[in-house]
Order: C-alpha cells, then sequence, then structure tokens
C-alpha cells in the first residue's frame, strides 16, 4: 500500500456539479451521469410497468358489498397517473431513485376483504385515512416507533403471507386450482383444473406462460414478469383466434374451459384518452356506519400495518445497493422519502386505485447505475405515457396475468429464509402469520393470529420485557378484532 500513488486519493472526492441541474439533483455528487440516471429510469419502469396490468385485475375482479365492479380501463388509467404523479414527486422532492405504484398485498386486501364489506367509495375513503395518519405518524416520529415494536422476523412472516395468499388468488383466477362443487362429500375442498385435469386451452396458455416467466426470472432477465404477462396475452390471442374458445360464462351459465374475465382479442383501438372517472371517488365517513366502527377500525389498522413497513425496508435496500447509506444505515432525505410514501397511500385511494407504495423493483434502477431522483423522473413520465394505452389492458384475460401473481408470490417468498425456525417463540407466530392468510383468505387474519401469539407465547415464558409496550396495544385490537361478532353484539 505504500506504493500507492498520491494522485490516487482525491478520485473520492465528488466531482463538481456541471449545472443548477446537476446541483439540484446531486448528480455528479453520486457518482452517476444523466446517461445512468436514464437508463435507470428505463430499467426500473419496464421491471415495474406490469402493475398497470396487474392492479385493475385484481381490482376488477373483486365485487363490493353492492355487488358493483369497478371499471378496468379507468383502474388502467388511474393506476398509472398516481404511480407516475407520485414517482415523479419523490424524484423532485426526496431525490432519491424509488418508484412508487400500487401496492401489491395492500390493493388484495382492499379487493378481497374491505370492499365486500362496504362500497368501493368507502373501501377507498379507508385508503386515504390510512395514508393521512402514516402522514401525520411520519411528521411525529410515531412511525418509527411502531415499526420497532413488531420483531423484524414477523414483519418477514407478514410478506411472506401476502405472497402465498397473492399465489393462491393466482393459481384460482387462472383455473388451475379450482373448488371442487360437492366438497362437503369430499375430505379435498379444492382440485387440479376440472375434475383434476387440465383440459382447457386458457389454462395451457397459464402454464406456458408461467414457466416462460419463470425461466426470464432464473435468467435474470430486466422486466420479466411483465414480458411474461405481454407473451402470455399473445399466446391467448392467437389461441382465441384459431380455437374460439370463448368466455367462461355464456348466458349466465359457467363455462369451466373459457377465458377467465377478458375474451382475448385485439381491441378497436390501442391508443385512447384515459378514463379518469375514478378519481375522487372516495367516502371517508360511510364506512364506519355501513361497516361498524370496531369493524373499519381494524381495516385501517390492517391497511396500516400491511403498508406501513415495506417502504423502510425498500429504502435502506435501495440505498445499500447504491451505496447511499450514512453511518446509521439511512437513506438521504429519509423523512421525505417516507413523507412522500405516505402522500401516495392517500393519494392511491382518491384516486380509487388502492394505496400507492415504494417499490423494490426499483433495485433494477440502481443496478443500472441511477443514483439519484433524475431516474425517477424518467419513470414517472413513461408511467404517464402509459395511460393512454389503457385500452391494451380488455384484452388480458385471468390466465395470461394471473401467471404474474405467482411469480411475485415467489419473490414475496424468499423472505421465509430470514426466520429462525429453531426459536419457536418466533417461529410459532411467524408459521400462523404465513399460513392462515392464504387458508383464510385474509391478510389481517394472519397478522392479527402472529402478532397474539407472539405476545401471549413471550408472555408464557416470563419474557414480558422483551415486548414492546406498543405491541400490547395491538395484540388488544385484534383480539377485539377477532371477537367483532360478540363485542359488536355487546356494544349494540
Amino acid at each position: 500500500m505504500d506504493n500507492v500513488p498520491t494522485e490516487t486519493v482525491p478520485t473520492t472526492t465528488p466531482p463538481r456539479p456541471t449545472s443548477g441541474f446537476d446541483r439540484f439533483f446531486e448528480v455528479s455528487a453520486r457518482g452517476s451521469t444523466l446517461g445512468r440516471e436514464v437508463r435507470g429510469g428505463l430499467a426500473t419502469f419496464f421491471t415495474m410497468a406490469y402493475i398497470v396490468v396487474l392492479n385493475p385485475l385484481i381490482l376488477g375482479n373483486a365485487a363490493d358489498g353492492d355487488g358493483r365492479k369497478l371499471a378496468i380501463p379507468a383502474i388502467a388509467a388511474a393506476t398509472a397517473l398516481v404511480a407516475g404523479a407520485m414517482t415523479i414527486l419523490m424524484g423532485v422532492w426526496a431525490r432519491f431513485p424509488i418508484a412508487l405504484a400500487a401496492g401489491l398485498g395492500v390493493n388484495a386486501l382492499v379487493a378481497y376483504e374491505i370492499a365486500p364489506q362496504m362500497t368501493w367509495a368507502d373501501a377507498m375513503g379507508l385508503v386515504v385515512i390510512e395514508g393521512v395518519l402514516i402522514f401525520l405518524l411520519v411528521l411525529t416520529g410515531l412511525r418509527t416507533a411502531v415499526f420497532r415494536s413488531v420483531p423484524t422476523q414477523l414483519k418477514n412472516a407478514i410478506g411472506v403471507g401476502i405472497g402465498l395468499f397473492l399465489t393462491l388468488i393466482g393459481l384460482v383466477d387462472a383455473g388451475f386450482v379450482r373448488r371442487i362443487p360437492d366438497a362437503a362429500n369430499t375430505t379435498v375442498p379444492v382440485g387440479l383444473g376440472v375434475g383434476g385435469k387440465l383440459v382447457s386451452w386458457p389454462a395451457l396458455v397459464f402454464v406456458v406462460g408461467l414457466l416462460v416467466t419463470l425461466v426470464l426470472v432464473v435468467r435474470r432477465v430486466r422486466g420479466a414478469i411483465l414480458i411474461g404477462i405481454l407473451g402470455s396475452t399473445v399466446l391467448a390471442v392467437i389461441v382465441e383466434a384459431v380455437a374460439h374458445v370463448g368466455p367462461s360464462f355464456v348466458d349466465g351459465k359457467p363455462a369451466p374451459n373459457g377465458w377467465a374475465l377478458n375474451v382475448p382479442a385485439l381491441p378497436d383501438r390501442v391508443v385512447d384518452l384515459p378514463d379518469l372517472s375514478l378519481l375522487g371517488h372516495f367516502n371517508v365517513l360511510n364506512s364506519w356506519s355501513r361497516a361498524g366502527w370496531l369493524i373499519v377500525l381494524m381495516l385501517v389498522f390492517s391497511l396500516l400495518i400491511t403498508d406501513f413497513f415495506d417502504t423502510m425496508g425498500t429504502m435502506v435496500a435501495i440505498g445499500q445497493e447504491g451505496g447511499l447509506l450514512d453511518a446509521e444505515g439511512m437513506p438521504p432525505r429519509t423523512q421525505q422519502i417516507l413523507l412522500v410514501d405516505s402522500v401516495a397511500a392517500a393519494a392511491g385511494g382518491a384516486a380509487s386505485v388502492s394505496s400507492n407504495t415504494s417499490y423494490i423493483e426499483s433495485a433494477s434502477g440502481v443496478a443500472e447505475g441511477a443514483r439519484t431522483g433524475v431516474a425517477n423522473l424518467v419513470t414517472g413520465a413513461l408511467f404517464l405515457l402509459a395511460m393512454f394505452f389503457t385500452p391494451l389492458v380488455d384484452v388480458v384475460p385471468f390466465e395470461a396475468a394471473s401467471t404474474a401473481l405467482v411469480v411475485v408470490g415467489f419473490l414475496m417468498m424468499t423472505a421465509v429464509r430470514s426466520i429462525d425456525w429453531s426459536d419457536y417463540e418466533i417461529g410459532i407466530p411467524a408459521f400462523l402469520t404465513i399460513v392462515l392468510m392464504p387458508f383464510t383468505y385474509s391478510i389481517s387474519n394472519g397478522i392479527g393470529a402472529g402478532i397474539i401469539t407472539y405476545v401471549v407465547l413471550k408472555l408464557a415464558r416470563g419474557k414480558a420485557r422483551e415486548i414492546h409496550p406498543m405491541l400490547y396495544g395491538v395484540a388488544v385490537l385484534f383480539v377485539l378484532y377477532f371477537l367483532r361478532g360478540p363485542v359488536g353484539d355487546l356494544v349494540g
């Protein structure tokens, strides 16, 4: 080391900014260039653009308490709009290379658990409330406190459980797994395909699309999920043109071998003005009288706990990959990152597309060299452009889109390796958290069971001091949630 020329030492000093734009976004200061930022923004968009297709399919397949469904093209347009606007806001205000869009897991909670108990406007109103609460928690510092109250391994279990839940939804929506009609007369509640066989063209499209997507993921192809959806859709269009399969319901009667959701056929137009009719279609008050204050309170809490921890982990992971963390392991402008994320949560509810959150897929852009908010300007602009191509969403059947749910489920499942299964005090709560989400078709059931069990086991072992004080209150809320039937009767 003594022979190292002294001229090499100053290379650690960042180059001087070349312009006001460079100075504002700290492009040179973070060792990046405009070209790297553009490439990073493109990579991030193509890695996470699948959400413009997937979010409408998740929300559009569910009915609210009045049996109403949201229009898929309108969901797609609003999904792209909010993702674009919030990603640009993150780039300009927080100046950090992390993009935002409708959160997977949260949208499933809204679609399959919250909306069926009220109207869509009411459900989205709860998302707005959740976003406002997170905003206040950031300002007061309580977000960090609550974040620390839940054990890290239990947080990981929540993500794993959501991944399995999404996988089950994908397999069921694609018809790969089906409910057995006479399940009461058999020990097997679900089965493979129709009569235990995959006998339909749509099932073949799903299997081929899933295998192709998995190959792309294994080969580390950027945008693998989006490519898988698009490739499966093209295959579905060809199959429909040749075999004339038709829909899964004909004249109100089920046709098990038909396409689910959409019959894949080329639309009359590819580009159209976006349908933004869902913007502002939310109600923050009606749900309290319709579903009851206790249920609403727990649903808001479920939204908050589901959406709460992603950004903390995501921003640290992105910062670590880009070498942007400080000595305490926090990225620059942490407060601004968290504030934008909370604004995005409320904005997603206000636009009827569910809570928006930071995306770990932004790591693909960082891998391409993105280090600043300039990459977000590119990603956000592409999302805004995608609004005008939403007619293409009506072409995608579930059999093509559900491949993404299965792959995302796997990616979320990988966090299971961070759980210490030899420690029963955390392993058992984590196990219940994971399995109860898909088995009860409820995210909040899994979270509640895990937290309650964790508190009970720690108390039983005489380790009350290891339980964060705030977690006692959370556990009590979940006990009331599970007992909401008799508690509701007593309150009523």
